[in-house]
């Protein structure tokens, strides 16, 4: 293939993403009040491959918002609500006894509502961390074992979770090792004033409001190839690394904030996640390849939650938000070639 139609094909690529993200996104904002970046994220994860974790007070319309977008994007959803009493079986699945023709009985499993593309782990803070554990493989490994059985994820396949501030009753903080399998953390705020009365007509009227497919699964495996495919300049990864190791405690990088107030920092997977989010946002800006601007713009989504915050940090109110921010102040962005 000449160079020109290599640039061609990257052009083209890069519009028909961009207008599948905006397709999918116009969609969503018709039953989804504000929360535009919530979106975004949410929708960004799910076209680089990643899961996301949504965190906010209860009622704020995280189960909607998941909910629409797999109406909009027409693939298989199932919803697990998790609670205290919840098994590991629970989710994965389990093998049971059922009567098979001439009145005997065999023993065949049963798949869990993990086997799915799209999977809303609802409330997963509620339920004890050996259950929460039950997804670490599914997340990672994209399958599960039970017994000697190894059951493939579908693809594509995206976690989307919720969970509420750890500090409500009832409530368990998830394990760092999986919340490091979260490509982001999107925190969902209270709705404006303006909005409230487009929540009320949507929800409270005779009227209800329709999702319709815009997209397919065999889109979006097409899309994260796309994803993948964007090249990235060695000064935008070296940026990347540099900020992943500004939040790693007693680093070269590491601002003093972040010395005193860190235990532990971001992993690899910190870049990996930043790689993937820049590329998308690369793509919405109608380029196909990474800039510097891209990393910083998902910096704060793809590392808050990989900041474990010391005793120090906890009690003078020190966020991981604040603790990005000043990782975000204290490397040089360097000038793109």
């Amino acid at each position: 293939m000449q160079p020109t139609d290599e640039i061609a094909q990257a052009r083209a690529s890069a519009a028909e993403f961009a207008d599948t993200f905006r397709r999918i996104r116009a969609e969503v904002g018709r039953m989804i009040v504000g929360q535009h970046e919530v979106i975004d994220g949410v929708l960004t994860a799910l076209m680089a491959g990643g899961h996301v974790l949504l965190e906010g007070v209860p009622g704020l319309g995280k189960t909607a918002l998941v909910s629409t977008v797999s109406q909009a994007v027409s693939v298989p959803f199932s919803r697990i609500q998790f609670t205290p009493d919840m098994m590991p079986a629970d989710i994965i699945g389990t093998s049971m006894l059922s009567e098979v023709e001439g009145g005997h009985h065999e023993l065949s499993f049963q798949e869990g509502p993990i086997v799915s593309n799209l999977v809303l782990a609802d409330e997963i803070n509620r339920a004890t961390p050996r259950t929460q554990s039950a997804l670490l493989e599914a997340m990672q490994e994209k399958q599960v074992t039970v017994g000697r059985r190894t059951i493939r994820m579908p693809d594509p396949f995206c976690v989307m979770a919720t969970q509420n501030p750890v500090d409500q009753e009832g409530t368990y903080p998830l394990p760092e090792a999986q919340l490091d399998r979260f490509l982001f953390k999107l925190t969902v705020g209270y709705p404006e004033e303006s909005d409230y009365h487009a929540i009320i007509d949507r929800t409270t009227s005779a009227q209800s409001v329709k999702i319709a497919p815009v997209s397919d699964a065999a889109t979006l495996v097409r899309m994260r190839d796309v994803v993948r495919a964007v090249p990235v300049a060695h000064v935008a990864k070296s940026y990347a690394i540099r900020l992943v190791m500004a939040t790693q405690p007693g680093s070269d990088y590491a601002p003093d904030l972040v010395t005193r107030n860190v235990t532990l920092g971001a992993s690899p997977r910190g870049v990996q996640a930043l790689m993937l989010a820049a590329k998308v946002q690369a793509l919405l800006d109608g380029r196909f390849a990474v800039c510097t601007d891209d990393i910083a713009a998902v910096a704060l989504p793809a590392l808050r939650h990989r900041i474990v915050p010391n005793f120090h940090a906890q009690a003078g109110s020190v966020s991981t938000d604040t603790l990005v921010e000043e990782v975000l102040a204290a490397i040089d962005r360097p000038a793109d070639d």
